[in-house]
Formats: C-alpha cells, structure tokens, sequence
C-alpha cells in the first residue's frame, strides 16, 4: 500500500514562488509515475505535472501546458520525494493541489482516473 502526504501549500501573491512536496511511503517496485493534480471549487480535477520513478536513472516528466514553464516537478528517489516548484504564480492557480501516484508506467498519463495512490490535498491560494 502506498501512503502519500503532500506539504507545502499556503497563502501567496500574484508573481510568488511555493513548493509543494509528497513524501512516498510503501513505494512498489518497478516503474510508475508520480503526479501533481489540482482541483478548484466546483471544477474537474484537472492534471498539473508527473515524473517517472522506478526504472533506472533516464525519466520523463510531462507538465500541463497552463503551467509549462512556470512549474517545475523532480524528484528525489533516495527520499521517495517529489517536489513541484511553481514560480510566478497566477490567481488562477488557486486549488487544492493533490499528490497522486501509479504503479505503472505506459507513457503519458494526464487522467486522474488512472492513478491509484492519492494523497491528501494542500490548498495553494495566490491573491491578486
């Protein structure tokens, strides 16, 4: 069983950093992925970031287009840890942000449907 805990969120302004974190407990063996959703009041929960784990040193990360260049996800395999740096953030990325991960890895993976491992959620709020 995979345990997942996200840390991090808070109280921003238009254009400020914030990182989150998700430490991984009871990671599977082998490749999977690990992600980054966010889900607004009254909205989808819709896909930001993932990265690969397991598998040897090559990954590949894949991020959301309203976040390209902004955001940045990595990880930390020795710590079980994935990190997701956002810069310049806007108003709009105000939501509860949730760690999420999969036990398996088939290419690029934007449905959170297809992720089985949630963690419990952080709230990112960035003020105008």
């Amino acid at each position: 069983q995979v345990q997942l805990v996200e840390s991090g969120g808070g109280l921003v302004q238009t254009g400020d950093s914030l990182m989150l974190s998700c430490v991984a407990s009871g990671r599977p063996s082998g490749r999977g992925i690990m992600g980054w959703f966010r889900q607004d009041t009254g909205k989808e929960r819709e896909f930001v970031a993932a990265i690969t784990w397991g598998g040897g040193v090559e990954h590949y990360s894949d991020y959301s287009d309203s976040v390209k260049g902004r955001f940045t996800i990595s990880r930390d395999s020795a710590k079980n840890t994935v990190t997701l740096q956002m810069n310049t953030l806007r108003p709009e990325d105000t939501a509860v942000y949730y760690c999420a991960a999969k036990s398996d890895y088939f290419g690029r993976e934007t449905r959170a449907s297809e992720y089985r491992y949630w963690g419990q959620g952080t709230q990112v709020t960035v003020s105008s």
